[in-house]
């Protein structure tokens, strides 16, 4: 079954969710449900040309902050100080990015990018961008915080390794607010390379809970170093 969404905030229970990860259709990206969604481990993703689509994968793409592996390459890209990383200077230049995809398509509409800005304004998005030595946006992440869960939504490079880069130091910045899990949604090399594992989505919803115990660390977050 899938459940249609109407104007009410409201999701269907967890043990309704569908195998294949679909939770339900309809609704809106308003702050309100956007951050309900993530506080039931639900995120929005859907073509432009269909309906508004929420899922909850199984299993589930998750990282500890700790556990993010550094490759002996990257290891010595980020000890030259190829990129500055820095988090929360420029959102809307990151998402932008993380649309920018002419030969690949994208989910993040307008409409995406408006509300996860709202999210952002509000202090519960956050994004880390790389930069290079003439102080171009070469690439980065963002992702919504609740609690000590870092929820990741999407990344892009404009120069090869500028994503990662941005991944590793904001991922040292989350365990130094001793945050638990980095929600990588569903996984690919890319995310593997990274040290990202798979759970069953029962496993995540449990850890979820957990770090939803916590205080929610809103921004905008005040970190910035050269990597």
């Amino acid at each position: 079954m899938v459940y249609q969404l109407g104007p009410e905030c409201w999701f269907p229970p967890a043990d309704s969710f569908r195998e294949d990860g679909l939770v339900a259709i309809g609704g809106d990206l308003s702050p309100d449900r956007l951050l309900l969604a993530y506080e039931r481990g639900i995120f929005p993703w859907s073509a432009p040309e269909d309906p508004l689509l929420w899922w909850s994968p199984d299993p589930r793409a998750v990282v500890r902050p700790a556990d993010v592996k550094v490759s002996k390459s990257m290891r010595s890209i980020l000890n030259k100080g190829q990129f500055t990383i820095t988090i929360d200077t420029d959102f809307e230049g990151v998402i932008r990015g993380c649309a920018d995809r002419p030969d690949e398509g994208t989910w993040i509409t307008d409409g995406f990018i408006n509300s996860y800005r709202k999210l952002h304004e509000l202090g519960f998005a956050h994004s880390a961008e790389a930069r290079n030595d003439e102080g171009d946006l070469v690439g980065g992440l963002y992702g919504v915080s609740l609690g000590r869960m870092f929820f990741g939504e999407s990344m892009f490079s404009r120069e090869s390794n500028a994503s990662k880069a941005a991944f590793i130091l904001l991922a040292r910045h989350l365990d130094t607010l001793d945050f638990h899990w980095i929600d990588c949604q569903i996984m690919n090399p890319h995310l593997a390379s990274l040290g990202a594992v798979n759970i069953p989505r029962i496993q995540f919803l449990k850890v979820l809970e957990k770090g939803l115990e916590h205080p929610t660390h809103r921004g905008p977050w005040s970190f910035d170093a050269a990597s």
